[in-house]
């Protein structure tokens, strides 16, 4: 009974032995605060969000790829354990995969929730580790590989061999910071707001990030910021690239820095192995053809990249000891 856990801003997905991913939900719990219980979790709770009475807190407990909400963290960590095993007496092992440079206070609260679930041993493992795992890259020969992790809360770059981190780096630009860049800008230059549904769909549709195309377009609603009232209208797609420049640009700048900061033996590796995309940044439109320009390296998404992290985390198993950096066990205290 070996569980992963891929513990995202945007979404959770767990994997359970050799079931593969048995859940894929938003990072999003709804909390009775009259009653102290938990209401609903992941889509049930996401639905909720904006639409409940004051007593009950709707909240997504994961900002920016930080922990934003302990408390509300655990019991949806607990609540997902449940959905996943039921309320059996099952005392799994799990691996939680963590944002890179989570605080102490984070890790502590990652743990004990695992724990309260009724967890046998914990372990954590860092993004980059698990995405690189998950892609199918064999991380225990002395090979450098560079992965570039977009998730929705933070890109992490890291350069790894041996089975450990090398050089590890992370910024808070992800899909939430990319769809609130659209948000921002829609507003800005024809003052109307839309929202961030709207604005994750524009993303998914129109994101390119070499020549965009006046003419590639889609309608979007939303409410005027001068009259008040429902609006809908066109953008194309060089006004979501004109949104998103300074984001896309900032990990660009991210994966420069990182190889600049690279032993010499290892960036010989990268120029052979080329940069892997992982995570639902991936699917950014001329990303890969865009780094590679810039870098004069081959650029790719790995195969099903928004999967990459959950997958690494349930390979953690066959690799517990021997996994070095980003890895670690926690025993109960």
């Amino acid at each position: 009974m070996d569980i992963g856990i891929d513990l995202g801003t945007t979404n959770v997905i767990m994997t359970m032995g050799n079931k593969g991913i048995v859940l894929n939900e938003p990072s999003a719990i709804a909390y009775n605060r009259k009653k102290k219980e938990v209401v609903a979790v992941g889509e049930e709770a996401d639905k909720m969000i904006g639409k409940v009475p004051p007593h009950i807190v709707t909240i997504r407990p994961l900002a920016n790829g930080v922990i934003s909400d302990e408390d509300m963290t655990q019991c949806m960590i607990r609540e997902f354990i449940y959905k996943v095993i039921g309320h059996r007496p099952l005392r799994p092992q799990i691996v939680i995969c963590v944002p890179s440079f989570i605080t102490k206070v984070e890790y502590k609260a990652v743990i004990e929730a695992a724990h309260s679930a009724g967890a046998r041993k914990v372990y954590l493992i860092e993004e980059p580790i698990a995405a690189l795992m998950g892609a199918g890259v064999d991380i225990e020969r002395a090979n450098g590989n560079l992965i570039v992790d977009i998730g929705g809360g933070t890109t992490d770059v890291a350069v790894i061999s041996l089975n450990g981190i090398v050089i590890a780096r992370s910024i808070k630009v992800g899909g939430n910071k990319i769809d609130d860049s659209i948000v921002n800008y829609i507003s800005s230059k024809y003052k109307v707001l839309i929202g961030e549904k709207m604005a994750e769909t524009a993303k998914k549709k129109l994101t390119t990030v070499i020549e965009p195309k006046e003419e590639v377009n889609m309608l979007v609603k939303g409410r005027s910021l001068t009259s008040g009232m429902p609006v809908q209208f066109e953008i194309s797609q060089i006004d979501i690239f004109n949104a998103i420049l300074d984001d896309v640009s900032a990990i660009v700048e991210l994966v420069k820095r990182v190889v600049e900061e690279t032993p010499p033996e290892l960036v010989s590796d990268i120029y052979e192995n080329g940069i892997l995309l992982t995570g639902g940044g991936a699917h950014l439109g001329g990303l890969d053809k865009l780094i590679a320009g810039e870098l004069g390296v081959d650029c790719f998404a790995a195969k099903n990249p928004t999967f990459c992290v959950a997958k690494g985390t349930a390979k953690a198993f066959k690799h517990l000891n021997t996994l070095l950096d980003g890895f670690e066990y926690i025993a109960q205290h």
